[in-house]
């Protein structure tokens, strides 16, 4: 059994105790109504984590100035939002947990969210492609927000939050107003570092000025620019970071990336990005401030935590998709049962791509259905148990038959190959996407240790139904590669990426690769790293385009 005894050690923030070293960070959920007010689909979201054993949930960017607040943003700018904050809060207490409220300004961003929102930039910003130009925030307007700041954290309190977060990271007002690379004002907010923390550290005052003495205040920063000529560089952190302690920050959440290019990757960070990928800039910014730091970055794993807190690298980790995927992952690595943590595998298709698709009407996760449904999918034993045939053995199959499996049904999957965990098994053999593989393998254990009926080389028939009379039967058979059909399609010359990737068809010398999507550019990628001549045909403009 493994011992976390760091990870699960309480800490203290000024006047606040948590019960151990995990935080759950702001991540958009669309789980809001119109204008900004808490649903009690969000604290069911957030008090299922709480119960789960996170030590502190912070909720999303939370706008603190009405006139920039964005429609579909969570908001804390007025006193009509209070009576839900403060649901929220009970609920989440109720639960066992602590609370933070992100207090964010959205810059530039807040529009992208409803161009209806007020934009606020250090300088003027050309609108690329038009003859539009956002004008920079005048001084009058910095001094609004700057009051706005003070006045939400005061009613962060009345809410009942136990902490705040001052949002200085990612692209947002704050962050643009301290990096070189946005602010070109002449004024004495902008040229000097000190002229451009000046407006944050107007703000953190603000904040401090009406919060309790005792009351913690955390700041997100993003340690470095990047993809930016003229950004901030670390050490522009750790200077601004000793300002901001002097102005009353009391920790870091060190995160990285922005929201004006290719740096976005960052924020929520895909598979490809190793794990930990900033972890050695929080213990840069923890060792040259001496404050008390947060990592942030692709931390998925209780062992990968504890050893960033052992060594010393941070005080706490941030803990974002590993808790949308399993709300129990601290329950689970506190008593030992690591095997029955469901990973996150960071393929950003419902924690990103919700921004994007209209499809997704909330966040969701890949290896969690009930994420934004939390009340709506609480397990319940059944009264009347069913015997229930399950055609397949990927990941869908597994998923059904261990959600029937813990309510009292008899699931019975049957799997046409001799192993489970289908197209992930493939997806984990493609170029750094091995926790796929990983998470395949261990849904496979967890349905055997549930005690699942599990028929390998079998596949279903009607010889099988009838010796089973199941009640029902779930088709979950996944994929299968489409053949061209042109000429020469059957030549023996001619597989599938399942052939290749599984190693059933080696391969060599010049290979074409027909389709130039997802699966196609990782199977061409895979076989460039053997040696091989790889040439993609696609017939759309660009490769990877849905990628």
């Amino acid at each position: 059994m493994m011992s976390y005894e760091n990870l699960f050690s309480p800490i203290k923030i000024r006047g606040m105790e948590l019960k151990n070293r995990v935080v759950f960070p702001a991540m958009a959920t669309k789980l809001i109504t119109t204008g900004g007010y808490v649903t009690d689909a969000l604290t069911e979201y957030h008090a299922a984590r709480a119960r789960g054993g996170n030590g502190l949930n912070t909720t999303e960017a939370t706008s603190v100035h009405a006139p920039s607040a964005p429609n579909n943003f969570l908001n804390i700018s007025e006193d009509k939002f209070l009576p839900g904050l403060t649901k929220f809060n009970e609920g989440v207490h109720a639960a066992g947990g602590k609370t933070c409220v992100q207090l964010w300004q959205g810059g530039m961003v807040a529009a992208m969210g409803d161009p209806s929102a007020q934009i606020i930039m250090p300088s003027d910003f050309p609108i690329p492609g038009t003859d539009h130009v956002i004008p920079g925030a005048s001084k009058e307007l910095i001094a609004e927000v700057v009051q706005a700041f003070g006045e939400a954290a005061a009613r962060a309190v009345k809410a009942g939050f136990d902490s705040v977060e001052y949002h200085a990271a990612h692209g947002y007002s704050p962050h643009s107003f301290l990096s070189p690379a946005m602010n070109r004002r002449v004024d004495d907010y902008g040229g000097s570092l000190e002229n451009r923390a000046r407006y944050l550290l107007e703000c953190i005052r603000s904040i401090r000025a009406n919060v309790p003495e005792d009351y913690p205040v955390i700041m997100r920063i993003s340690a470095h620019d990047d993809y930016l000529e003229n950004g901030l560089t670390i050490e522009d952190l750790i200077s601004f970071s000793l300002m901001a302690k002097e102005a009353g920050v009391d920790a870091l959440n060190v995160s990285r990336g922005n929201s004006w290019g290719a740096a976005v990757k960052y924020e929520v960070p895909p598979i490809d990005l190793p794990r930990g990928f900033n972890v050695e800039n929080a213990a840069r910014i923890k060792k040259e401030t001496g404050m008390l730091v947060m990592a942030v970055g692709r931390i998925n794993d209780p062992q990968q935590a504890e050893s960033i807190i052992a060594e010393g690298k941070a005080d706490m980790v941030v803990m974002g998709r590993a808790q949308i995927a399993d709300p129990d992952f601290c329950a689970k690595a506190a008593s030992g049962r690591d095997e029955d943590i469901i990973r996150c595998i960071a393929c950003d298709q419902g924690c990103v791509d919700r921004y994007t698709d209209p499809a997704y009407s909330h966040l969701s996760c890949l290896r969690n259905p009930a994420v934004g449904r939390e009340k709506q999918f609480e397990p319940a034993m059944t009264d009347n148990p069913k015997r229930i045939l399950i055609a397949g053995g990927g990941m869908g199959g597994l998923e059904a038959a261990i959600v029937l499996k813990n309510r009292g049904h008899e699931p019975i999957l049957a799997e046409a190959s001799d192993h489970l965990g289908g197209q992930f098994i493939l997806a984990g053999i493609a170029p750094r996407k091995g926790e796929m593989g990983a998470a395949a393998v261990s849904r496979a254990f967890q349905a055997q240790k549930a005690g699942v009926d599990i028929r390998l080389n079998t596949t279903v028939s009607q010889a099988l139904i009838d010796e089973i009379s199941p009640d029902a039967v779930i088709i979950a058979t996944g994929a299968t590669p489409a053949m061209l059909d042109i000429p020469g399609a059957q030549l023996p010359i001619v597989c599938n990426y399942a052939d290749v990737l599984t190693g059933q068809s080696k391969l060599s010398g010049k290979v074409v690769v027909v389709g130039g999507g997802l699966v196609g550019i990782e199977t061409a990628e895979y076989l460039a790293a053997q040696g091989c001549e790889v040439t993609v045909i696609e017939m759309l403009e660009g490769i990877a385009r849905a990628i």
